[in-house]
């Protein structure tokens, strides 16, 4: 494995957790093929789905934009390529925040992710995204309330 595929691979991790923390929608759109696999099983009890990036970054800036705040913090990525198609792995830690008047303003979780890439014009971009959960911690309810804040911001 070259450092630059490794850079490159770890880089689109990192550019995943940059895009949503600062709300660069455009950014976090850039990292992933035209259609995307995305398995949040051990978040939302729901089996992977695909559909197309354009899609899921559309509902994830939703969710987003009706929380006061996140960082998604991402360490210790294991990376293995074979040919054109790579899997990274890499440990992540998510705290979402929001004010409300039903319980604490934060919910965090922790865990790891396991991205598939595919190298497509001499670029790695990530096709498949599966969120593995070690623990939850906080208000789950602010999810809910942030995707209902960013439908009726009034």
């Amino acid at each position: 494995m070259e450092f630059r595929d490794f850079n490159e691979i770890t880089r689109r991790r990192y550019e995943y957790a940059q895009g949503i923390d600062t709300r660069d929608f455009d950014l976090l759109r850039s990292i992933f093929t035209a259609e995307i696999t995305m398995n949040f099983y051990d978040y939302n009890g729901l089996p992977a789905i695909t559909l197309s990036a354009d899609e899921w970054v559309s509902n994830v800036s939703e969710l987003m934009t009706g929380l006061g705040a996140t960082q998604h913090v991402m360490t210790n990525p294991i990376v293995d390529i074979h040919g054109k198609a790579a899997t990274c792995r890499m440990y992540m830690k998510a705290e979402h925040f929001l004010q409300n008047s039903q319980g604490s303003s934060d919910y965090t979780i922790g865990g790891y992710y396991i991205d598939q890439l595919v190298r497509a014009n001499d670029t790695w971009l990530i096709n498949a995204v599966t969120l593995k959960l070690f623990w939850q911690r906080g208000n789950r309810n602010i999810m809910d309330l942030a995707r209902k804040k960013s439908r009726d911001p009034h």
